[in-house]
């Protein structure tokens, strides 16, 4: 799937994927972003019209857009500080009727996620952080940070076909 182009003719904000199908129609994207925020609509485009495609998650789109365009924006605004010699990897799995997994990395030196959600409920606006986290925890069936919260792994359930 290399060699995808978008509307907007910077090339130094295209990631490039790798994405794939297996015999058992499995998709597997494995990508690679700018820290930068102009990169981050185009990239979410691209993913999740490969995701639409492979009928993973029915229904669920918007939840997983969403949650995506969450993950995406802490990683370059908060981890990666949107440092130009640093980048934001994305691996993604799924399958038809099966769900979906995805996995955010930044090359940032991580936060205390535990912290961060407790101050995130505060009642200044101005002072509070963790929103994004809050969103991403309410659209996915399953949220769990890595690496020192550096990583961010997603997951989206299928919906059952009796809906």
């Amino acid at each position: 799937m290399n060699g995808m182009r978008g509307i907007n003719p910077v090339t130094s904000c295209q990631p490039r994927f790798l994405g794939k199908r297996s015999r058992s129609s499995v998709l597997e994207i494995d990508s690679w972003m700018p820290s930068k925020i102009q990169a981050i609509s185009p990239t979410v485009d691209r993913l999740m019209r490969m995701i639409e495609g492979s009928q993973c998650i029915s229904g669920n789109e918007f939840d997983v857009e969403l949650a995506l365009r969450e993950a995406l924006g802490n990683a370059v605004v908060h981890g990666n500080h949107e440092d130009p010699e640093k980048k934001v990897h994305i691996r993604c799995r799924c399958g038809p009727g099966k769900g979906i997994s995805i996995i955010v990395t930044d090359q940032g030196k991580g936060f205390d996620f535990g912290k961060v959600l407790a101050n995130g409920l505060a009642s200044e606006p101005a002072a509070a952080h963790g929103h994004g986290i809050q969103l991403i925890e309410a659209y996915m069936d399953d949220v769990h940070f890595a690496r020192g919260g550096s990583e961010v792994h997603m997951c989206k359930h299928s919906r059952s076909m009796s809906h």
